[in-house]
């Protein structure tokens, strides 16, 4: 079957490493590295796959003269939810400040403090 970049497949998990999980469609295989598993932090991938498992994942890029692909399962979540994004939205962040003014205007106290 040929594939391109942007398809959907089924495969299966037929090896899982630090750095990602390898997965077998058809007669290619892939990689999902594992910035691509998941939205959220990921301390271990066998938390999130096994061996084995049957998953659908996004072609993201190709490599045709070695049959080997990147994919991403990340792609196929949900973006985040209407009541996420209004709750981000309404976030009001600190004042940024930058450059040195903020280490400059206590830098007198703070050394008067260590001096004590």
């Amino acid at each position: 079957m040929e594939y391109k970049i942007g398809d959907v497949v089924e495969g299966e998990i037929t090896g899982i490493q630090p750095y990602g999980a390898f997965v077998k469609f058809g007669d290619c295989y892939g990689l999902i590295h594992i910035s691509e598993i998941s939205r959220d932090y990921i301390n271990d991938i066998h938390h999130f796959l096994k061996v084995e498992q049957k998953i659908r994942v996004k072609i993201l890029e190709m490599d045709e003269e070695s049959n080997h692909y990147k994919l991403s399962l990340k792609a196929l979540q949900p973006n985040l939810s209407k009541e996420k994004r209004k709750y981000y939205r309404g976030v009001k962040l600190p004042k940024m400040i930058l450059g040195f003014k903020t280490l400059e205007e206590n830098l007198d106290k703070w050394i008067d403090i260590a001096d004590r």
